[in-house]
Order: structure tokens, then sequence, then C-alpha cells
């Protein structure tokens, strides 16, 4: 398989993935509880803006408009026989703004969880999962997304199904968790046990890491403990911008491009090779992160201590009414909703 990430970070270093599709998108317009996968037909125009805003940011890496795209999160918008055609045109839309950049740009093939549960807590089985994302994934590569970026996952036993429906499409995966339930994913999964989620595929990942939870500090605390257990592995950070924040109806967040660009700083010297942006992150705070990139020289490791100085309190040690986050049941709901 080629594999446009390690080449990149032969010549970079460490790359800059894009920021909130979500966030971003209903900024421009969209409604609560429409699906983002539909405006890549009826509003195509929306999505290679803000594919455009990443790339003139300064992004290595953009992500296709479908985090939502297997049968399971159409069905809800009655698109659940659409899955290959709306994926390919989300990659098309993407791969045409990489192509004229006029550097290189990777187009990563956004891949999330299919809200089914697996056997045993759930009706789906692994084969199912595989069968559902093996639809997504092979639209997204006719389109010309380069790699399957797996996100946002909870269940171990899920992003290895969609990993193996990556390998069997012929193209190179990545995987990302949220560790957003008292420092592990919802089902269990701690960050220094993120290498062996693909134990046993005849493919390994290309990179594993974390992405969304609840704020950069908790991120950061995660990367500790992935690049602790294998410091050599390539290691993906893309954090939530702060803390979000109900503002009236409106959900906000908290980070500031100056808070954005210290973090990409503590990351980059935590050991991620790939930085980027989550739920509240925009192109100004991208601008900001990029810049951070390409002035820092790595330094020492930091500290817990230091991430909480530099960044703010964690939020997501502790057991307590709220989950474990700091947050409302409402706030948590919100912020998994804009991760779509």
């Amino acid at each position: 398989m080629t594999n446009p990430i390690d080449a990149l970070l032969a010549e970079k270093g460490v790359l800059l993935a894009d920021g909130a599709t979500g966030t971003n998108l209903f900024g421009m317009g969209l409604e609560a509880g429409e699906a983002p996968e539909l405006w890549n037909e009826t509003a195509p125009e929306k999505i290679t803006a803000l594919h455009q805003n990443f790339v003139d940011a300064g992004a290595d890496i953009i992500l296709t408009n479908s985090f939502g795209g297997t049968r399971h999160r159409l069905k809800l918008h009655n698109a659940q026989d659409r899955v290959h055609e709306l994926n390919k045109r989300a990659a098309e839309i993407a791969r045409a703004v990489a192509d004229k950049a006029g550097r290189k740009v990777i187009v990563a093939g956004s891949v999330g969880p299919t809200g089914e549960l697996l056997q045993p807590l759930g009706a789906m089985t692994y084969d199912e999962a595989v069968d559902a994302f093996s639809e997504q994934i092979r639209g997204l590569k006719e389109g010309g997304a380069e790699i399957a970026w797996i996100e946002t996952m909870s269940a171990p036993d899920e992003a290895k199904a969609a990993a193996q429906a990556a390998i069997d499409a012929g193209m190179p995966y990545t995987y990302t968790v949220s560790f957003d339930t008292a420092g592990r994913s919802m089902m269990g999964l701690a960050p220094k046990d993120i290498h062996g989620v693909a134990e046993g595929l005849p493919e390994k990942p290309v990179a594993v890491g974390a992405n969304c939870g609840v704020g950069a500090s908790d991120i950061l605390s995660s990367l500790l403990d992935m690049t602790g257990a294998k410091p050599e592995a390539t290691v993906i950070v893309k954090g939530n911008c702060g803390i979000p924040e109900f503002r009236g109806t409106e959900i906000h967040y908290s980070g500031t491009p100056e808070l954005m660009a210290d973090y990409v700083r503590l990351a980059v010297d935590g050991g991620a090779k790939i930085v980027g942006g989550c739920c509240g992150t925009s192109f100004q705070h991208l601008a900001a992160m990029r810049h951070a990139l390409d002035a820092h020289r790595k330094s020492a490791r930091p500290t817990i201590e230091t991430i909480i100085e530099r960044i703010g309190p964690l939020r997501n040690k502790t057991a307590d009414k709220s989950g474990g986050t700091g947050e409302t049941a409402d706030a948590r709901r919100e912020r998994r909703r804009a991760r779509a």
C-alpha cells in the first residue's frame, strides 16, 4: 500500500492536520440534526470552502466530510442507500482542493463510529461492522482519498473492524480514540493500550492516537501515556479547542489561538508526530497552530504539571456526577454532536 503520511513526515518531521468539521459547518449554516454528509451534494461549495480555508491556514492533512458516512448513521436521514456516492463525493471535493494547493496536502477519508454497539453489548456482529465500513471506505477510495482516517472511536473492536475494512479496500489507515470517560474511552480503553487495537491484522496502522475528548490538557495527558508506552510510534493528537461551554442555547469552546499554539508546542515535545484540532478549532486557530509548529524546536518532554500550568486543569481524571469530565450531560451531548 502507498503510504503518503510517512513520505511527508520524512520531509517535514511533524504534520498539521486540519480542525473541526462540524463546528465550522454549523457556522456556515448547518442546522442541528442535519447530516453534514448531505452537503457534499446540496452545498458542495461550502465543503470546498471548509477544506480551502484549512489548506490556506497551513494544514498538511484534510479530512473528508464523511464522519457519519456509514449506512447506520445515514439511515437516520433516509440516505442509507447512498453510502458509496456520498463518500465518493466527499473525497472528490477534498481531492480537488488538495490538488490545487501547490504543495503536498494529504486527503484523509474520515471514518467515524457507526453509532451501533457490537456484540455482546449490542446486536451488530464484527463482520457486519466490517461490511458497513467497507462500503464507506471503498467510496472514499474511489473519490480520491489516500488514507482511511478512522476517528473518535470508543470500542476497540469497532476500530479494528474499520481497520480491517481499510485493509480489504487496499488502503493504509490510521485510527484515533476519544478518551472522554475518566481518562479512558467510553468502552474502557486506556491511552497506553492504543497500540494493541489492531493486533492480529495483516497490515499495521500508519499512525494511532487520540482525538476529541474534553480539552487540550487532557489529550496531552493521554499523549504522554501513548508515547510512553511506545515512543517510536507515529502518534496523532487532534484535541478539542479548549472546553465546551453553553452561552444561552449555543455551545462555545474556550480555547484561544494562543492556547492552541501552545498545545501544539507541548504536543510536539510530548512525542506527537501529527497534530491537529477537533471540535471548536477554527481556521484562525489552525493558522496559529501552523505558525507555532513552524517556529518550534522540540524541547524537553513536558510533565503533567507543565501541561496544567500552561494549558489549564485536567477535566477528566476522576469520576463524578458528570461522568468524570466536569461537563453537564447536555454539554457532553452537544460536544458529541459537534464531532459529526
